[in-house]
């Protein structure tokens, strides 16, 4: 019996378990990940177990995310070292060097339990407006912010991690938050070019292998918001900036996502935007709507994109937890978060 390629669906779960319904939906054609949230986490044990029981409920490939950015955004927290947020590693008098460290140790501990991959690095630059970005971005600096993501980034490699880039063009110069609300950026396309832009451009030359677009209205450039823009993904992300790897929408469950319509309709118009895998989170029923109604295509370029995103588990858990580098990498992060 052929197996199920990886689909364009990234679905969640209720709890720490599978229900029978969640099988089920696991092994649907056109499901390709699964994101797990605090709520599906009791401990280091449980969540392996989980993880391989969703491995094993698919006929086919599957992709496990997270996201475990660090600060206010780390799903994980018992057993895992408390990663700082972003916004702290500019203020220790090595950001570069601790911050490479916090990428490769963020992604060892996640590799080690059989995750593939977090969204992170947060590219989005601060303007001092934005609570829901605030201290979740490296620096109010986009230089700044494109070398320590760069230096992130280069650990999670390091580990063996893609990484996922977010929020395209840029989250931080709005105050609205787009899981409550469609936030709106009035600034231009060239403003945007030399300020927010320039983070995701740096990271895509040097390989980033993930992007996900923000739940934002930039009229200036569309008037769809950039995970619904074809504008924003395949004219200037995929031509401009020249990048080829995936593109995972923000949560179309999010009040940001309700301007294109119905669920089945923003899956299908983030699809058709050039969205590689579309998110339904928070809500079962909606993620059951988008499985069916979408149809179960092969798409090659999708899957070679979204196999990129494949974890390269170098050591066990034990092993990492053994290792003279995990102790002294968790030790030098642990500081920094107690610090902050």
């Amino acid at each position: 019996m052929p197996t199920h390629p990886l689909g364009p669906i990234m679905i969640d779960l209720q709890g720490p378990a599978l229900t029978a319904e969640e099988r089920e939906k696991i092994d649907h054609p056109n499901t390709g990940a699964v994101i797990l949230f605090a709520r599906n986490f009791i401990d280091a044990g449980q969540i392996s177990a989980l993880i391989l029981d969703i491995r094993a409920a698919r006929n086919g490939d599957i992709l496990i995310a997270v996201d475990q950015e660090g600060g206010r955004v780390q799903r994980f927290q018992q057993d895992f070292t408390r990663l700082p947020a972003a916004g702290c590693y500019a203020r220790h008098p090595d950001p570069d060097t601790l911050a490479e460290k916090a990428g490769w140790l963020m992604a060892a501990e996640l590799l080690a339990i059989g995750v593939d991959f977090s969204f992170a690095p947060v590219l989005d630059v601060d303007c001092g407006i934005s609570s829901i970005i605030g201290d979740r971005a490296f620096s109010r600096d986009c230089q700044t912010v494109a070398r320590l993501a760069s230096r992130f980034r280069k650990g999670m490699h390091a580990a063996g991690m893609a990484a996922v880039g977010k929020h395209f063009p840029g989250h931080g110069g709005v105050a609205l938050d787009s899981h409550l609300a469609l936030p709106c950026d009035d600034r231009d396309l060239e403003t945007l070019r030399c300020k927010d832009l320039l983070p995701f451009r740096q990271l895509i030359d040097e390989g980033l292998e993930g992007i996900m677009p923000a739940h934002v209205v930039y009229p200036a450039v569309d008037s769809w918001p950039a995970g619904f823009s074809r504008i924003w993904i395949e004219q200037i992300l995929r031509r401009e900036l020249g990048f080829h790897g995936a593109v995972f929408s923000d949560d179309l469950s999010m009040a940001g996502a309700a301007q294109a319509g119905g669920f089945v309709e923003r899956a299908r118009l983030a699809s058709q935007a050039g969205c590689d895998m579309l998110l339904v989170c928070n809500n079962p029923d909606a993620a059951a709507q988008v499985l069916d109604a979408l149809p179960s295509e092969a798409n090659p370029a999708r899957e070679r994109r979204l196999r990129a995103m494949r974890g390269g588990r170098q050591l066990t858990r034990q092993q990492l937890l053994d290792s003279p580098k995990w102790r002294q990498t968790a030790i030098l992060v642990s500081q920094l978060t107690e610090e902050n």
